[in-house]
């Protein structure tokens, strides 16, 4: 097993273009967090700051470290990828609250010239509002998240590069969606959290739960990519498989009923003290 690591650290080489556009970004929030927080600074705390660039590290570990790499060669590695794009990246990204200080971190030309001509644009507002309604949100999360882990999406992003990329992008775009009508980040408006919200997270575990059974249960390896192609851990492709859905299960319903038991102690609070 440990030339099998040895193989997959030695085959790592540093994703440049990745490793600079997350750090572009960490730099844009940076710059526009320090900008709000001489107004806000009760609302921009340290910790929002440490939220955020812990999700863009979370990012790079997930996609851009030599894990990506593991993921490849077993589908327990790679049910963690998915996990920590799906589970950890977004969450944290939004409890930073990004929208502001994005937009105030940017070069006051392109701010000028380019984000605020598009902010105005009353149907990129309508599409935004539609996209982060709890409905289509939650459907775009569970679908995508459904679609991809068929046998032939799933094996085909697997071999090709360039569609494992667009994989991971669609985990990551409609899991942010998910969580925004969780987080509510500021400026969002806060009037949707209330007791919806827990059926919303509920049934994303029950997916989840299902997917999950099913990998577990079936007594079969479903992805013939691990068959035709054994890995150099001396894994089989079945026991690989179990513990890759089992860390799915387990950690997967963990992202959704902790939230969800958070939501019930906040909705519950007012009622407490009247």
């Amino acid at each position: 097993m440990s030339e099998a690591v040895h193989d997959i650290l030695s085959d790592w080489r540093l994703p440049l273009w990745l490793t600079l556009s997350i750090a572009s970004t960490a730099l844009v929030y940076l710059r526009g967090w320090v900008a709000i927080r001489r107004t806000r600074r009760a609302q921009f705390t340290t910790l929002r700051l440490l939220s955020f660039l812990s999700g863009l590290g979370v990012l790079w570990l997930a996609i851009g470290s030599p894990m990506d790499g593991f993921a490849d060669a077993l589908l327990s590695a790679h049910m963690v990828e998915h996990l920590l794009l799906m589970s950890a990246v977004p969450p944290l990204l939004l409890m930073g609250l990004p929208v502001v200080p994005l937009l105030r971190g940017l070069p006051k030309i392109l701010r000028r010239w380019i984000a605020g001509p598009l902010l105005r644009l009353s149907f990129l507002r309508r599409l935004g509002h539609w996209l982060v309604s709890p409905i289509m949100a939650w459907l775009a999360m569970n679908v995508t998240f459904l679609a991809w882990h068929f046998p032939v999406p799933y094996c085909f992003a697997l071999e090709d590069e360039g569609w494992h990329v667009v994989e991971h992008l669609c985990f990551l775009g409609t899991s942010i969606l998910f969580w925004w009508c969780i987080v509510r980040p500021w400026p969002a408006s806060t009037h949707l959290r209330n007791w919806g919200i827990l059926i919303y997270l509920i049934a994303a575990d029950v997916v989840n739960t299902v997917l999950s059974g099913f990998l577990s249960f079936c007594g079969k390896p479903v992805y013939r990519c691990y068959v035709d192609r054994p890995n150099s851990f001396n894994v089989l492709p079945l026991e690989d498989q179990v513990l890759g859905a089992a860390i799915m299960w387990v950690i997967g319903s963990v992202a959704f009923l902790v939230p969800a038991m958070l939501v019930t102690v906040r909705l519950l609070r007012p009622a407490r003290l009247t």
